[in-house]
């Protein structure tokens, strides 16, 4: 593996935070509501930095913190979900699976359907419109050793909605009903649902879906702000969460905000306005795993981590790179790998990052990227990235 990572004294700070340690001894009195139990409360009061913050519960799980990796097609393979469990996040969400018998044995659903080694709980995704093949796939994975099975309500896809599933079944609020409660009455450990606010913006039903998941038995209900018709345009948002939040009938479904969340404060503003009971976090992970370690220091002490030297992030890249050659081989692991090391050389939001390139006197990322994209071997993409971070390391006449 690559050295020893350098400037590790922050990492370690906040693994000891009260928020990644939970050691939270205080009981909440029988009577309490659900608002009281929750991260923040359903008043919408301002989160305090001095409290402990308690384990959450989906089921018989307990999830050492309260931030979530939101699976992702095609990026939450096993390697990403353990780099990201690595920094914290408490609980990682596989790749979309097929339903499909018929897919069940392909090379793509094997490796979706990988957790060797992995940490616990293991939770498994699966996606389709058939109540029945749902159900099927919900106890094969949990013979397979799933934790949670999760069902996706929010996949925009084309080739997904084309097909009924994913948001597409937003449209179809008696079939979700069937599947969901097919699918809870198939296996005995915690089922989860990630959904967005609706198909369109003109037909939200998010409060109808909520409570057909918590008739339904299922544990967790995750939302991304934003309908199936946005796609990921514009800004997510959370007043739809915020009200579902506030409704006392759904006892103790647990609710957790997506979109958007792509810093400390963001993540601490969307607890803070929607009284969420954790946070998933997506797209600001690529490139950015320890995201999870930065919101979590954040949200105990008040305070930033410092921003990672170069030389952290390409020994924290050079580690993902190996894993993704170990796990799919190193000629798929090179072509994979491309996608990574972009997001690693770019912002969250997709643009450059100016004082790396400025650092690295005229040599950009976007050149670095077209050069290491034609890169054939991981030999050459290592020789690549390593010389590419080299130049953004500071120079001892510039200290």
């Amino acid at each position: 593996m690559s050295p020893q990572l350098e400037n590790q004294a922050p990492i370690d700070r906040l693994l000891d935070s009260p928020f990644m340690r939970c050691t939270s001894t205080a009981k909440q009195p029988a009577s309490s509501t659900r608002a009281q139990r929750c991260l923040g409360n359903r008043g919408h009061e301002r989160i305090s930095f001095d409290r402990d913050f308690p384990p959450l519960q989906i089921g018989k799980i307990r999830l050492a913190n309260r931030l979530i990796l939101a699976p992702m097609a095609g990026i939450t393979d096993r390697p990403f979900r353990s780099l990201c469990r690595r920094f914290g996040a408490a609980l990682a969400v596989s790749e979309m699976l097929s339903t499909n018998p018929a897919l069940r044995d392909t090379r793509k659903s094997s490796e979706r359907a990988d957790h060797v080694g992995e940490p616990g709980p293991i939770a498994v995704q699966i996606a389709g419109a058939d109540p029945v093949q749902m159900a099927d796939a919900a106890r094969f994975n949990f013979d397979q050793g799933a934790d949670i099975i999760d069902i996706n309500l929010g996949c925009p896809a084309k080739k997904v909605c084309k097909v009924a599933a994913g948001s597409a079944l937003l449209r179809d609020e008696a079939l979700v009903g069937r599947i969901l409660e097919a699918v809870t009455r198939a296996v005995s450990i915690p089922v989860t649902l990630k959904t967005r606010t609706g198909w369109s913006p003109d037909q939200r039903n998010l409060p109808r879906i909520a409570r057909i998941a918590r008739e339904a038995g299922v544990a967790m209900l995750a939302v991304h702000g934003r309908t199936r018709a946005c796609g990921y345009r514009g800004r997510a948002e959370f007043d739809s969460l915020r009200e579902l939040c506030s409704q006392a009938d759904l006892g103790d479904l647990v609710l957790v905000a997506n979109g958007d969340i792509n810093s400390p404060q963001r993540a601490l503003d969307v607890f803070d306005h929607t009284g969420a009971d954790a946070v998933m976090i997506g797209r600001a992970a690529r490139g950015r795993p320890w995201i999870f370690s930065e919101i979590a220091h954040f949200l105990s002490t008040g305070q930033m981590l410092p921003e990672p030297s170069p030389q952290w992030r390409c020994d924290i890249l050079l580690d993902h790179l190996e894993a993704l050659y170990c796990f799919y081989g190193a000629a798929r692991g090179v072509r994979i790998a491309r996608k990574h090391i972009g997001w690693y050389c770019r912002d969250n939001d997709g643009g450059d990052r100016s004082a790396l390139d400025d650092r690295a006197s005229g040599n950009s990322a976007q050149a670095f990227l077209s050069q290491v994209n034609r890169a054939e071997t991981a030999r050459q993409q290592l020789v690549l990235v390593r010389h590419y971070f080299d130049r953004l390391m500071p120079t001892e006449d510039a200290a």
